[in-house]
Order: C-alpha cells, then structure tokens, then sequence
C-alpha cells in the first residue's frame, strides 16, 4: 500500500529502546512513506550521540535542548551553547524544552529559567523551539507570549495534550500543534476537538516515540513507522482524505522547520 510521503516531527531515537534495532526501524518507516524523522536530544551532554544518528541516516534531522523534567539535574543551558550547536546543517530545532509541573513541580524555577533561554536561542537562530507542556498551561502560555513580545519566534507544541486555553494562546502567537497518538486513543475526544478547531495549516504529527504509540499498537513500543496511524486519525478529524492530510502537514513542517525543508543529501 502507497502512502503520501509524510514526516515524524518528533522521536527519540538515540533512546536505548532503539540500540539493537535503529538501523532497520529508520528503514521501516521510510518503507511506511515516513520520508523525515527528527530526532530529538534531551540531555545536551548527549547531543554528540543524537547528532551521529543524523548524519549516519539521510532520512534523520535532529533538535537539541534540555528536556523540563531534567532542568533540575542537568548543567543549565546558555543561549550561546545552543546558538553553536545549531551551526550543524542537520540541526534544525531547539529543543525539547518546556514545562512539567505533573512529575517535577518543584524544579518549576529552573524550568522557567531553561525554558527563557531556550527561547532566546530560538529567536537567535530562527529555528523552531520545541515545546513539552504538561499540567502548566498558564505559566506556558504566560511565559511563551512574553518571550514572543520581547522577539518573534517560531514553536511547536510538541505531542499537545494540554487544555483549549493553551492551544489558543499558542495558535494566537502562529505557533504549531502537534499531534502523538493521545490524539487516536479512544477516550481523547476533548483533545480531537481542540485540533478540529485549530487551523489546519498549523498542525503537525509525530510519534514521540518509543512512546504513546498509537492503535492498533498501543501500549507496545512506539516508532516513527506508527506515525501513519496517528495520520489516519488526523485526517478523519478534518475531514480530509489521508494523502490531503498527509500534504497538508508536509507543507506546515515544511513552513515550519525551514532548515530541514531546504537540506539536500550531499552528492
């Protein structure tokens, strides 16, 4: 079965779920029409190993940031860091970073801090900040139009679970919702309908993988492969067939993570 080419805007593949298996589960989802992945760094200390994914694999772009719920016990990032890391052509967002007051309220200082400067970055190198939002929709959405008021940026909110409030704050900023496999578990119709209601070219899909894999695999190890799921559902939320959705959040990502869009394979 063909499928519309198409492309995982957020998975983990330097994660040890993946070791014995990286090389074939990258050519299983190029075989599933799954044509890009980025791959996402969330401990800078590892961006070397994140980073050797990328250029071993044509198909794999990454981003690179310190993840809320590590803030804590990792070296704080400085803009500068980030700015130079982002030098490398497969470098294409920052992040992820954010906020998690579900599991880590009490680091929320250090979250607000990393997440600041994460921003700057973003601002600095017109890439793409990638978000992680949970259980802090008002500091996030506080937090995300005072930086946007102090410099314009671009973001999505990665595998976006959160309330209607936060998506329109994001949305009002331009900003991107991406939808994970929560967006096809059965019991997420509250979800479904914040994305109906969303404009159609602000959505992108991911997998988070190897988390939240989507149905029919749910509870299993996710992987960028199960994306095409995730795609299914999306286009019967809008209403659209799957190569229309496919098309359509082809041409956000592309909008979107501009520096991915514009890289070619070397000869």
């Amino acid at each position: 079965m063909s499928h519309s080419p198409i492309t995982d805007s957020h998975c983990h593949l330097d994660f040890p779920d993946f070791d014995e298996t990286r090389a074939e589960v990258i050519a299983r989802a190029v075989e599933a029409g799954v044509h890009r992945m980025v791959t996402i760094c969330t401990r800078l200390r590892q961006e070397p190993q994140v980073r050797a994914i990328a250029e071993a694999h044509d198909p794999v772009f990454y981003a690179a940031g310190t993840h809320p719920m590590s803030a804590a016990d990792e070296p704080l990032a400085t803009t500068d860091a980030l700015v130079a890391l982002a030098r490398h052509p497969k470098m294409v967002g920052i992040g992820e970073t954010g906020l998690d007051y579900h599991y880590t309220a009490d680091s929320a200082e250090v979250q607000q801090r990393s997440l600041r400067t994460h921003i700057e970055a973003a601002q600095e190198t017109g890439l793409p900040l990638i978000i992680h939002a949970r259980d802090a929709d008002e500091d996030m959405a506080r937090i995300l139009t005072e930086g946007y008021r102090a410099g314009p940026y671009t973001c999505v909110m990665h595998c976006f679970s959160s309330g209607a409030g936060l998506a329109r704050a994001a949305l009002d900023l331009g900003f991107y919702l991406s939808m994970s496999g929560i967006a096809a578990f059965p019991k997420s119709h509250a979800l479904r309908e914040i994305f109906a209601a969303a404009p159609l070219d602000r959505i992108l899909v991911e997998t988070d993988s190897p988390y939240l894999a989507p149905p029919p695999y749910r509870g299993k190890r996710n992987e960028p492969s199960y994306v095409v799921h995730t795609a299914a559902k999306g286009a019967e939320i809008f209403g659209l067939s799957q190569a229309e959705f496919a098309d359509a959040t082809e041409a956000n990502f592309d909008r979107l993570f501009t520096k991915a869009a514009q890289w070619t394979p070397a000869a």
